[in-house]
């Protein structure tokens, strides 16, 4: 009965951490691509700062480590890292810096509906990927969408003539393209490479906020060396202070930018993780395409994108992608539970149910 009691508390548990990082997945990856979007809107122009600042946060993430307790009796924080893993962490970062300048560019050069829509393409590079790694099985209804999003994209790319966002000329609007396309394939190789990372953590969640934290921490140090590289900022300009830029809001408006990204970007990074970590890498994938999808909304009604016929179509067939691996998903689970053995729990009340059946019918007897 304890055991019982002890297992239902800790899938409660686990339904409300998965809860909480839905949560933060959800405001993170739709206020910080909006707020990207809005620092080059305004005057920003270094993608190297724009860059620091979706890794830059990660000492936030020191107060979960320090004061959450791990699942692993007498764990201290940072000391169960195998050498292994903790250069896998580092790799894993300067990954992640790369895959965060790939988006910077995405971002200055694109608007948000149309970067949002390309980077929802990240579902079939990580549906693949995952077949690779992780051995997800293929079916026809994730295959039509991986077909479905590579359309979308091609679309996206043909409509470019009637696209272009001010001051942007076709040749950075295409270099744009390739850095979204850049961006969500790097993405996908995260995604699925993390699954695989948690798997051998034996400190649970507590540890994964560890392992993200020496990532970010790589990702920010190669955002720091290549604007120190740089000279500090576009046209010769301190990063901490776009004079060179043009920057159009004065500086209280700027530090507010620059902090509300920074915490965005955390809450993003972080709620991807433990989805990651909770459910599955092509789980994270569903998810984050779900919300790129609504963020082609947030980009229409924030910065009035122009949502033309193509785009219009390049999102439908985006949804229809979706749907399409959301519907294979549900029906693969549904055969798998149906064929899949009855649990402890299970047979524990068929056999109660058996013998309760059976006093019933000796008692009728003995009428």
């Amino acid at each position: 009965m304890d055991n019982d009691g002890s297992i239902t508390k800790g899938a409660r548990s686990n339904a409300w951490l998965l809860a909480g990082n839905y949560f933060l997945l959800c405001v993170g990856s739709l206020s910080s691509s909006l707020l990207s979007r809005f620092y080059f809107v305004h005057g920003g122009g270094s993608r190297w700062v724009s860059t620091f600042v979706q890794s830059a946060g990660f000492p936030l993430l020191l107060v979960p480590v320090y004061f959450c307790s791990s699942s692993v009796s007498g764990h201290r924080p940072f000391c169960g890292f195998s050498s292994r893993l903790l250069w896998l962490a580092l790799g894993l970062g300067l990954l992640l810096g790369l895959n965060n300048l790939l988006f910077s560019c995405a971002s200055s050069y694109l608007s948000v509906s149309t970067s949002s829509l390309l980077l929802a393409s990240q579902l079939a590079f990580t549906l693949l990927l995952s077949v690779v790694l992780v051995r997800h099985p293929i079916t026809f209804f994730n295959l039509n969408s991986v077909v479905l999003l590579t359309v979308s994209s091609v679309l996206l790319a043909l409509n470019s003539s009637h696209d272009c966002p001010p001051g942007v000329d076709r040749r950075h609007f295409f270099l744009g393209l390739a850095a979204a396309l850049g961006a969500a394939a790097l993405f996908a190789v995260y995604l699925p490479v993390m699954q695989l990372v948690y798997r051998g953590l034996s400190g649970g969640y507590r540890e994964v906020v560890e392992v993200q934290v020496l990532m970010e921490a790589a990702a920010t140090a190669l955002a720091v060396a290549a604007m120190a590289a740089d000279g500090g900022g576009a046209g010769g300009g301190k990063w901490w202070w776009p004079r060179e830029e043009r920057w159009d809001l004065g500086a209280a408006a700027y530090w507010t930018v620059v902090a509300t990204t920074v915490l965005a970007w955390q809450m993003c990074f972080m709620g991807t993780a433990g989805m990651v970590f909770l459910t599955s890498s092509v789980n994270g994938g569903i998810c984050m395409t779900a919300l790129l999808t609504v963020n082609v909304v947030g980009g229409v009604a924030a910065f009035g994108d122009e949502f033309s016929g193509g785009k219009a179509v390049a999102m439908a067939l985006c949804l229809w992608g979706f749907g399409s691996y959301l519907y294979g998903e549900w029906k693969m689970k549904a055969g798998a539970e149906a064929e899949a053995p009855p649990t402890a729990m299970e047979e524990k009340e068929k056999v109660k149910a058996m013998e309760t059946s059976g006093d019933r019918d000796g008692n009728d007897g003995n009428v």
